[in-house]
């Protein structure tokens, strides 16, 4: 996830600093302002999700009212990402409120090896990384950036695409191995549920099938062809469930050699829904930028952040390898030619070139849809 300040404060402004730790079962909420030096840590118990946000916001109302702040304080709120998504900072910024949320790997903790950890000692360590950063210490969290609902709403689409594929070769390869038990090696091919009803499927000395395994894979059969069924729908229904905005970005970048329909549609869905001030905010949005150590007399390369989306990641080195195939006379081709030259044999050299491939192409994508600008070499589809 790309870490971005979205919001500033001055240090002279009054701000209640209120910092949630969520959790199934428990809400622990933290409030403290300039004026209290400890915090006032509450729990809540609510079962319904609107019904606890409710009390959350109860609970800052009447904190407001006990410490008497002014009503029109400047009430700041933060949670760390996470299986709760933005509905709760969405939410809460309706009602007024500076919602964010931030990344939680990037809140400093102790490096103790046994430290005490419960969740009223982190919403204390949220408390006080949201404080330093009101009053200026922008590096003592990084604050996510919070997509449009329209936005996060069609990313279900692509996702969900890639669950029902790779859920087709979870059936058909459940299917295989079971077969495998009895020797039947032969591949299992569009028309196998029929065959298996004709009784054509066959044990390796010709023998029928055990029928508990032949009644398994019947139900597996089942299952496959209703995941083919629900994978065909959406592919056919796919592109009509987007703006026509979108569909034009989509199709721009398509026309781009080895670049494809569903990586084109996946990169605009995922990736650039949102705009980009740099080519550094770029590369580091989708973790391949380098992560150094160096301290003392210690220096270690330890390779990519692998921050940000990882479907973005994984589909961006796959790009970077269909990119050298069908652009060998770009600039990115001949740069990983020139840099790999003479190590023929060298996979790993490879593979760590392959990498600058992607985080240089990246870049050059996000140049073509912003301004226009033809990746250097690059060549359009007739």
């Amino acid at each position: 996830m790309e870490a971005i300040r979205s919001d500033n404060f001055t240090p002279n402004e009054d701000v209640l600093a209120v910092a949630l730790e969520l959790s199934g079962k428990c809400w622990k909420v933290g409030l403290q302002d300039e004026k209290h030096e400890r915090p006032a840590i509450y729990s809540l118990y609510d079962e319904q999700a609107a019904a606890r946000l409710a009390h959350v916001v109860a609970v800052i109302e009447e904190s407001k009212k006990k410490w008497n702040l002014p009503t029109t304080i400047t009430v700041a709120v933060m949670y760390e990402a996470g299986q709760d998504g933005f509905w709760i900072c969405r939410a809460l910024s309706k009602l007024g409120y500076r919602a964010m949320v931030v990344d939680p790997a990037s809140i400093p903790v102790e490096r103790h090896a046994r430290r005490a950890k419960t969740d009223r000692l982190d919403v204390i360590r949220l408390l006080g990384s949201l404080r330093g950063w009101v009053r200026g210490e922008f590096g003592r969290m990084h604050v996510v950036r919070v997509p449009a609902p329209e936005a996060e709403a069609l990313r279900q689409l692509p996702r969900d695409r890639g669950q029902l594929q790779k859920e087709v070769g979870q059936h058909r390869d459940r299917i295989r191995k079971l077969l495998r038990t009895v020797g039947y090696w032969e591949a299992v091919g569009a028309n196998f549920a029929s065959r298996l009803a004709d009784g054509q499927i066959r044990c390796y000395d010709g023998s029928p099938l055990p029928a508990q395994l032949e009644q398994r894979i019947s139900r597996e059969c089942e299952r496959l062809a209703q995941v083919e069924a629900q994978l065909a729908a959406l592919e056919k229904s796919l592109l009509s469930q987007l703006a026509p905005p979108v569909r034009e970005r989509i199709a721009t970048l398509a026309r781009l050699k080895g670049v494809g329909q569903v990586g084109a549609m996946r990169l605009v869905l995922e990736l650039f829904w949102r705009r980009f001030d740099n080519r550094r905010q770029v590369g580091s949005c989708v973790g391949l930028v380098p992560q150094p150590y160096d301290s003392g007399n210690s220096r270690v390369d330890q390779g990519i952040s692998k921050q940000g989306n990882r479907r973005v990641r994984a589909l961006l080195i796959e790009m970077a390898w269909l990119w050298l195939r069908y652009q060998p006379d770009s600039a990115l081709a001949r740069w990983f030619a020139q840099r790999t030259a003479g190590n023929a044999t060298n996979k790993r050299g490879k593979r760590l070139a392959i990498v600058a491939v992607a985080r240089k192409l990246t870049i050059a994508l996000w140049r073509y849809l912003d301004s226009g600008v033809l990746p250097e070499g690059g060549a359009m589809k007739t």
